[in-house]
């Protein structure tokens, strides 16, 4: 039996020296190279070269992309990479932009926030401290001329009002909401206004009521009391006759930013302390934010025409 099983050995040792120099006469061995390697799966994150900057122009487009410089200048020294700012022509552009993949920080209102949610993945990070509430919120207004007789909103029964740009939270979504709470019907032109238009900002609105081309309009409370500081409205012949608080301007990244130039974007803004760049940015600080303080805005977006649902 000992000879046998050797014999059985010897065998088999032979053939598989035979088929192994049968195999290398076939051809040169292919040598394995990272050329010819499977390849890597691409990560569900990306790092952009360049920061692209999104702001919503709640004041001209021309003025707010001004107005953002030392932001820009700031953003490049603290994350030693390239930025550059965007502002569209009305703040449906922003959201575009946001979802044709062309922004990787967005600053939004609220609503734009939430329509963009709609249309793509992305996650609020941060929101301002407000100097004048103390909290994360801000004041949407009514405001109409002090020599109106226009003194509460069911005086404007009849009268004519302006929204500013359709997708601003304090220009459009909240001034709505305050309306309808008070007995006007949105679905059928604000009746019983006599007449609503869309003057685009904030600024516009400011002026529209100013020289009587409407009877009140929604603002910004900060906004108007900024244009007013700067000489630009008289605050004297303006008078706010509602207004209700407002969830703070969230800045937004993409779902799929990288996740560490995330937290570094979070990291600057809590930080911030020089006193001219919070003032420009109408902050007393930034704190962390999530999508939940924005639910509110979602809801009543919904619920009055200004935004559509996912499917």
């Amino acid at each position: 039996m000992g000879k046998l099983l050797k014999v059985v050995m010897a065998v088999t040792v032979a053939f598989v020296v035979l088929l192994a120099a049968g195999c290398g006469a076939q051809g040169p061995k292919e040598t394995v190279s990272a050329n010819n390697l499977p390849e890597a799966k691409e990560s569900k994150y990306y790092k952009p070269e360049t920061l692209r900057v999104g702001l919503i122009p709640n004041i001209s487009p021309e003025k707010q992309l001004a107005k953002y410089e030392p932001l820009e200048k700031y953003l490049e020294e603290k994350l030693g990479m390239p930025v550059e700012l965007f502002v569209a022509t009305n703040y449906t552009g922003v959201v575009q932009a946001m979802v044709a993949e062309k922004l990787d920080l967005a600053y939004f209102g609220a609503l734009t926030y939430a329509q963009a949610l709609q249309q793509t993945e992305l996650e609020p990070i941060v929101t301002e401290i407000d100097k004048e509430t103390g909290t994360t919120k801000y004041y949407s207004e009514i405001i109409a001329r002090t020599d109106s007789g226009v003194n509460t909103l069911d005086d404007l029964k009849g009268k004519t009002f302006a929204f500013g740009d359709p997708s601003s939270t304090s220009g459009s979504l909240y001034p709505r909401m305050m309306l309808v709470e008070a007995g006007y019907d949105w679905k059928e032109k604000f009746a019983p206004l006599s007449l609503a238009i869309f003057s685009g900002g904030h600024d516009a609105t400011a002026q529209a009521v100013l020289n009587g081309t409407v009877d009140a309009g929604g603002v910004e409370g900060r906004i108007l009391r900024k244009l007013i500081k700067d000489g630009k409205v008289d605050g004297g012949k303006l008078k706010t006759i509602a207004k209700q608080e407002v969830e703070g301007y969230p800045w937004c990244v993409p779902s799929n930013l990288d996740p560490e130039l995330k937290k570094k974007l979070v990291e600057i803004f809590v930080t911030i302390d020089d006193p001219e760049l919070l003032d420009l940015l109408r902050a007393e600080r930034y704190v962390e934010i999530n999508a939940d303080a924005y639910k509110e805005a979602l809801d009543k977006g919904i619920e009055l025409g200004l935004i559509s649902p996912k499917v």
